[in-house]
């Protein structure tokens, strides 16, 4: 599927007013946006090159944002209750709609969201071949060393992390292993009705919607992978979990958010990754001009 296509199929989940504001724009232009933000009493927008573009319509409705859930759960709130509780909900084909609105909470925790003020779609795209610059430099001897893949937002590690996977998983470029995946917020595999809908590879097991560090040890235990890969380390427990991972003998694969390796000794949660030799490798993404840029470093 094309990048064009992809954002094409992220707009069947927009009510038709603003699914045609959207689709007013040029090929190119689609085959470039990353995101669509609704915002009540602004006009919809278009992220691409890290920019917001105003799409000049009307101001979106809140009503609109009820559609949007309506069409993206499929008329089935109830199905994806828990995934809107952390502020979020996955439609066909991985792409991914952040919510925001007045918190409805029980017993100190969110149970809902109501009045809704804004949306963030967020366009999922399979970018075949993103591995393909730091493979080699990735993969001494053929097979993957500890990786840890660190960019600011935007930039693209979690395409880079999940073409990683894929390429582990099929053997492509290095040895195949068995890969485990913590997909807590279901960004890597985008998991809808117990299939991936971005490919993660045919030697990956994934566990969705599960805390990381949960996520994590139950993978450990119970499908005894080569490899454990989860995105975005945020939390002490994901380090625990990860060092506790390492002690066992298994290949990490993880992203973190930060400009540079400086600025991971800066942060007392990043500086333990370091500290402990968690990984062999770091991959640092840049923007130069549009262009991404892939730089390997060893670490030990």
């Amino acid at each position: 599927m094309t990048a064009a296509q992809s954002c094409e199929q992220a707009l069947r989940v927009l009510p038709q007013r603003l699914r045609q504001e959207a689709l007013a724009l040029s090929p190119e232009e689609r085959a470039r946006t990353e995101e669509f933000r609704l915002r009540t009493g602004w006009p919809m927008t278009a992220v691409w090159d890290g920019e917001e573009h105003s799409l000049g319509g009307p101001p979106v409705g809140g009503e609109e944002l009820e559609q949007l859930v309506e069409l993206a759960s499929q008329a089935s709130l109830h199905a994806v209750l828990d995934q809107v509780r952390r502020g979020y909900l996955t439609a066909a084909g991985g792409h991914r709609i952040g919510l925001c609105g007045t918190a409805v909470l029980q017993n100190g925790e969110l149970h809902s969201l109501r009045g809704l003020s804004s949306a963030n779609l967020r366009i999922a795209r399979q970018v075949r071949g993103a591995a393909r610059p730091v493979l080699d430099g990735l993969c001494p001897g053929g097979r993957l060393g500890d990786t840890l893949i660190l960019a600011p937002p935007g930039l693209g590690k979690t395409t880079l992390l999940r073409d990683l996977i894929w390429s582990v998983s099929e053997g492509e470029g290095c040895a195949p292993l068995r890969v485990a995946l913590a997909d807590e917020r279901g960004e890597v595999a985008a998991m809808y009705q117990g299939r991936p809908q971005l490919e993660v590879g045919r030697r990956t097991d994934v566990m969705e919607g599960c805390p990381k560090a949960q996520g994590l040890m139950l993978l450990l235990r119970a499908m005894n992978p080569q490899v454990l890969a989860a995105d975005e380390i945020t939390a002490p427990e994901d380090v625990q979990a990860l060092m506790t991972a390492a002690g066992c003998g298994v290949t990490l694969l993880a992203t973190a958010h930060g400009e540079d390796e400086s600025d991971l000794e800066r942060r007392p949660l990043y500086r333990v990754l370091l500290a402990e030799g968690l990984f062999q490798y770091l991959v640092q993404i840049r923007r130069t001009e549009g262009t991404r840029i892939y730089t390997v470093k060893e670490l030990r």
